[in-house]
């Protein structure tokens, strides 16, 4: 049973993501703020951290530069702040992704579990392939769900876990034609409310990252008015 740290401020999402993540079978830690969390850490490291960035007395921010002083455990941030710009910080520090308030507590868990299984996968623990972990390759586009992993071309792509997901399940049925509707479910719970338009914004990103020197992104194509669609070059 993996042991999984929520370091938050606000105690309702402390206490409904923890709720969450027990009900998923993991063994959870919950503390409020970075020096309480950091005391604990000093005697057990967990095997994940979910680190808000805003806390009282120790911030998320100082928290991991802690961290990644003795520990390469995964650490996820949670931020609700519209600016990237503490989120690059934090991924320059050592953060292994984000996600912003509010947020899909079904997200939340696949991205644990995609880093706990990537996090094994680098201690050489063996892990079973399965339609969830398998490699996936669309012409000039590979997908490895195992370490959440891109390539477009050659290169290496980084992606949030919203924009993995989309794509992949864009890129799983190329030429076949998903609408905003089926692509807010694979992103967001019912939970969540978002505008049919955040999907634009996600798949503007999107093909932002997967541009290379010497062309655009023109793999997903938009059908205006109905969705979007991966086409397989």
């Amino acid at each position: 049973m993996s042991k999984i740290a929520v370091v938050e401020g606000d105690r309702n999402i402390l206490t409904s993501v923890s709720m969450t993540l027990e009900a998923e079978g993991f063994d959870v830690q919950t503390y409020n703020d970075g020096q309480a969390a950091l005391d604990a850490f000093n005697k057990q490291m967990p095997d994940m951290a979910v680190l808000d960035i805003k806390m009282p007395r120790m911030d998320g921010m100082d928290l991991l530069q802690r961290l990644r002083q003795k520990s390469a455990m995964p650490v996820i941030f949670l931020t609700s702040k519209e600016d990237e710009i503490d989120e690059v910080l934090g991924l320059r520090m050592g953060a292994d992704d984000y996600v912003k308030k509010p947020f899909s507590q079904r997200l939340l868990v696949e991205r644990i579990r995609a880093l706990l299984r990537r996090q094994d996968a680098l201690d050489g623990i063996e892990i079973a392939e399965t339609e969830e972990t398998k490699i996936m390759v669309r012409g000039e586009l590979s997908m490895d769900p195992l370490r959440h992993a891109v390539s477009w071309r050659g290169n290496d792509v980084s992606l949030t876990v919203t924009e993995f997901l989309l794509l992949q399940a864009l890129a799983q049925r190329p030429g076949f034609v998903k609408s905003r509707d089926q692509l807010m479910d694979v992103a967001y719970d019912e939970q969540v409310y978002v505008d049919d338009r955040t999907i634009d914004s996600h798949i503007k990103r999107l093909r932002k990252k997967m541009r290379t020197a010497d062309s655009d992104f023109a793999a997903i194509e938009t059908l205006y008015g109905i969705g979007y669609r991966y086409n397989e070059e």
